[in-house]
């Protein structure tokens, strides 16, 4: 992380910036109708890359969002698997391995419909899937579609 001294940036969050530079050029350079098919492939092949236990949440988190929420365009952001609506990612899963966390984490944009009270949660740690992280992954994304 940047350090408050400085402002500098790690070598993490540089290469994240390198890689979102890089993932808006590709994105950016897509024209006609295969374009949704395409950031569909590098999702998938993101998702194909991550070491375990990423590959298997990131794996269920897009199983799920593809079922409860199909109209959400999946699309690569910062190396990440999200999905957005009309552009905007709406949700999307960080990876533990991508900064040597404890574990990934669920998170949401602030267009997501998760509003309760002056205060809720907008990420959520998980570390392996079960049958109930699946459940609750589903009824989050159902809602933050709104």
């Amino acid at each position: 992380m940047a350090t408050e001294d400085d402002g500098t940036l790690s070598a993490e969050e540089r290469k994240a910036l390198k890689e979102r530079t890089a993932e808006l050029r590709k994105q950016a350079s897509r024209k006609g109708g295969n374009k949704k098919e395409k950031d569909l492939q590098d999702v998938v092949d993101t998702i194909a890359a991550l070491p375990e236990p990423d590959k298997q949440i990131a794996q269920m988190i897009h199983e799920v969002v593809t079922e409860v929420a199909p109209s959400l365009d999946p699309k690569t952001w910062y190396g990440f698997p999200a999905y957005a609506r009309d552009g905007k990612v709406l949700v999307f899963y960080q990876q533990a391995s991508k900064f040597d966390a404890r574990y990934g984490t669920l998170g949401f944009q602030d267009n997501a419909s998760l509003d309760d009270g002056p205060m809720w949660p907008a990420s959520f740690a998980i570390v392996e899937v079960t049958d109930a992280v699946r459940k609750q992954v589903g009824e989050l994304v159902k809602k933050a579609v709104g």
